[in-house]
């Protein structure tokens, strides 16, 4: 099926104007969520809320939301006010400069989209991804929605086809400095870096492939799920003891590099994935 867009937009540079579509490049969707439930009679739960002071149930009409200033002290803000805070939305994304691609650490990368190119906008799409992936280089600039303004990175990305994605960027002031941990620094022999480096070569790929990777633990839960809907019980067990710590590091690299890596299972090709959704 078909990918279907959540929005337009226009990427710009200087004079030039690429109109996209947005896509989510992720699915929300494939989450299994619980309900709340009454233990005695199965049936779902509703939340109410209370007030503290009052001890009495507070219907939605009559709540409004506030900022503590100070221990129990609030300001409150009608609806109106906070709309007039929001950001107006805008239909573009404007790039203001080109970084190296290795310049922006993983750790600022937030929600993710695809763009695709609308009408028009074939040509100027491709000579950006191609100009990107040619220079090492991404796009940073600002991108207004839901009320927010985002920082985003549009990058180049290959999939059989060039294309790109745009990177909801988090502020500075949304991660925090690795300094601030408390992190000891620890002199590494030439023997020990040298058995480290071995096991990286050992357990090395040409590149990542998420596929060969799965949620077992989403799994399990559909499994146990399908068991409660026929009528089965869940077998528990205790949950098994962590590892004693090890003592002797390079006696650990020695003995990680004479253990045969497991044989990873092959991922499924794409013809393979087709016929199995059928």
């Amino acid at each position: 099926m078909a990918a279907r867009s959540i929005a337009s937009l226009t990427v710009s540079f200087g004079l030039v104007s690429i109109p996209v579509k947005l896509f989510s490049a992720t699915e929300a969707s494939k989450a299994i969520s619980f309900n709340l439930l009454h233990k005695a009679c199965g049936s779902r739960l509703k939340q109410q809320y209370f007030c503290a002071r009052e001890e009495i149930p507070v219907a939605r009409d009559d709540m409004v939301k506030g900022y503590e200033f100070a221990k129990d002290q609030y300001v409150m803000f009608t609806p109106e006010e906070l709309k007039a805070l929001e950001e107006t939305g805008t239909h573009s994304a404007e790039i203001t400069e080109f970084v190296p691609l290795e310049t922006v650490d993983p750790v600022y990368f937030d929600k993710a989209y695809y763009l695709g190119p609308d009408k028009g906008g074939a040509k100027p799409y491709a000579l950006l991804a191609r100009a990107l992936r040619e220079s090492g280089r991404c796009a940073i600039g600002r991108w207004a929605a839901r009320g927010k303004q985002y920082i985003v990175m549009i990058r180049p990305v290959e999939d059989l086809v060039e294309g790109l994605v745009m990177q909801q960027l988090l502020y500075a002031g949304e991660v925090r400095a690795l300094r601030d941990l408390d992190i000891p620094k620890m002199d590494v022999k030439p023997a020990e870096l040298k058995l480290a480096q071995q096991l990286i070569e050992q357990q090395s790929s040409e590149r990542f492939d998420p596929g060969q990777y799965r949620d077992e633990v989403h799994e399990r839960v559909e499994a146990a799920i399908q068991k409660k809907i026929e009528g089965a019980e869940i077998a528990t067990s205790e949950p098994a003891q962590p590892a004693g710590q090890v003592i002797d590091l390079m006696e650990a690299l020695r003995a990680s590099l004479e253990k045969k890596p497991q044989k990873r299972a092959e991922p499924a090709r794409p013809a393979a994935r087709k016929a199995a959704k059928k």
